[in-house]
């Protein structure tokens, strides 16, 4: 029980003594080991801390004193301002920011730069420059390079040119040093509004005052020549860099490339790309793309599937407007399987998309193969992809190409259980299929009961399905005859019933 008293302080040395203890042979051994033991520690004294535990300060303490923490929080109470600040101005979009600053009587960087990211992004441009000048003027320091660069980018960005050359001459006069990206926003402002006179003044001031220009400087003319198809400025831009012992690298190649496939200007695009493999320069997938639907565009099958297979190697995404372009190479050049190939490659970049359907269903559709319109049909059922106008519309036109009015019919009928209206691509092929039997007056007039022909004139049909089967004679009436009405009457919506009445009536007075 002594032993026990004396060491009341340490549970796992209580417990190695009990056991020495009981054993009456090891007691004097005990009382040697009670002594040691004291004379480390006194009985009644706690566990002493080593030096390295009692010189330091309680851990919480630690965390909350730390400069990560204080830092932290600063930014966390600087962005709760933003917020606010930004708030104010949501909640009353015609609050005036320069009110919002008197009121709060100064902002910080954050805060300041949230405003104009804001006056921004809801294009009130012409507050920028005064919330700037009033903010600059609340601190002296403000008066800056960093700040005025910032500024003057942003100026030139919004188009806001004569302000962003005010903005330059206040740096001159303060004395702030200019740096070559200032002349460059510049430059590349006065350049995208099409006033190359002004841009072309800047590059010259920028020469004159050693500030050699780069690449990027000519860079961003060569892409505002092209925007505005000053194709022979552009070759011009690159005889310049040229002169100034600066050599085009890969980003000014492939800008030239870009800008002469949207130009059309084939031969010189193909020169530039020869010119950039020559020098085993880097090729943007961008710049594929655009030489792509260049070559789409002028019909130029063979290159234009050449590069179409670099785009698929290099995983580039393709928009469903150059898709139908290439899909629409391929139906004139009547390269129909190709459509199915084109639908498959659509699907390893974006799934069985709306578009995929088409493609696919199309292919056989334009090679007037049933079992192939079938398979598909039932791989759509399959995955539990509903019909909708274009699907339904694409088995209609190739019914009425095959003469299958049988099948013509059973479609029309199994519409309203597959949830599909049609649109004025279904009346068309209505209307023109009474040259293959088709009783088309009662088919208005099933259609008239269900409300159809209240409806408003839609085209919900994918393009590419008029690209393959054409528009047909409903069709071209209507747009013969809709030319030459008087623009109020084209500007009201019309909906199907008057569609209708007026092409018959159109269609009488011809065969009066």
């Amino acid at each position: 029980m002594e032993i026990q008293l004396t060491l009341n302080n340490s549970c796992c040395s209580r417990r190695v003594l009990q056991g020495r203890a009981s054993n009456p042979s090891n007691l004097s051994e005990t009382r040697k080991f009670i002594l040691r033991f004291h004379s480390i520690i006194k009985p009644s004294a706690p566990f002493p801390l080593t030096k390295s535990h009692a010189s330091q300060p309680h851990s919480s303490n630690l965390l909350k004193n730390s400069p990560r923490r204080k830092k932290l929080h600063a930014e966390t109470t600087g962005n709760r301002r933003v917020e606010s600040l930004i708030r104010k101005l949501n909640e009353n979009d015609s609050k005036s920011p320069l009110q919002l600053l008197r009121d709060d009587g100064d902002w910080s960087k954050d805060q300041f730069w949230a405003v104009i990211k804001f006056l921004k992004q809801r294009s009130r441009f012409d507050e920028i420059p005064q919330v700037f000048n009033m903010w600059k003027n609340l601190a002296e320091s403000r008066n800056n390079e960093f700040n005025y660069t910032k500024f003057i980018s942003l100026l030139s960005e919004v188009g806001l040119l004569e302000e962003a050359a005010s903005a330059l001459q206040e740096m001159k006069n303060l004395g702030l040093e200019l740096s070559s990206d200032i002349y460059n926003s510049v430059i590349h402002g006065y350049a995208n509004k099409g006033r190359f006179y002004d841009a072309l003044l800047y590059l010259k001031e920028m020469e004159e005052i050693n500030f050699r220009p780069d690449t990027q400087t000519y860079d961003g003319l060569i892409e505002a020549y092209g925007k505005f198809k000053m194709y022979d400025e552009m070759i011009e831009c690159v005889k310049m860099m040229e002169c100034c012992r600066l050599t085009p690298d890969h980003v000014t190649y492939n800008l030239l490339i870009r800008e002469l496939s949207r130009g059309g200007l084939i031969n010189r695009m193909e020169r530039m790309y020869q010119t950039l493999i020559s020098k085993k320069m880097y090729i943007q997938s961008s710049t594929l793309v655009s030489m792509l639907e260049a070559y789409a565009d002028f019909g130029v099958l063979e290159k234009m599937e050449k590069v179409y297979r670099k785009i698929i190697n290099s995983k580039t995404m393709l928009k469903e407007e150059i898709i139908r372009k290439l899909a629409g190479v391929y139906i004139q050049n009547f390269m129909f399987f190709r459509l199915d190939e084109l639908g498959n490659d659509l699907s390893l970049r974006v799934g069985r998309t709306e578009l995929f359907w088409c493609l696919r269903l199309l292919s056989h559709a334009c090679l007037l193969s049933k079992k192939g319109m079938d398979s598909i049909l039932e791989e759509m059922e399959e995955a539990e992809v509903p019909w909708n106008a274009t699907v339904a519309n694409i088995i209609l036109l190739a019914c009425l190409k095959m003469h299958d009015l049988k099948r013509l019919k059973v479609i029309l009928s199994q519409l309203k259980a597959r949830c599909v209206e049609p649109d004025v691509i279904t009346f068309g092929i209505v209307f023109d299929a009474k040259c293959i039997g088709l009783d088309w007056r009662g088919t208005l007039e099933i259609w008239k009961q269900m409300r159809y022909l209240d409806g408003f004139v839609e085209i919900n049909t994918d393009p590419i399905v008029l690209t393959a089967f054409g528009k047909g004679g409903f069709l071209r009436i209507l747009e013969e005859k809709y030319s030459f009405l008087e623009p109020q009457a084209r500007g009201k919506p019309w909906t199907y019933s008057k569609l209708i009445e007026f092409v018959l009536k159109m269609t009488d007075d011809a065969t009066n």
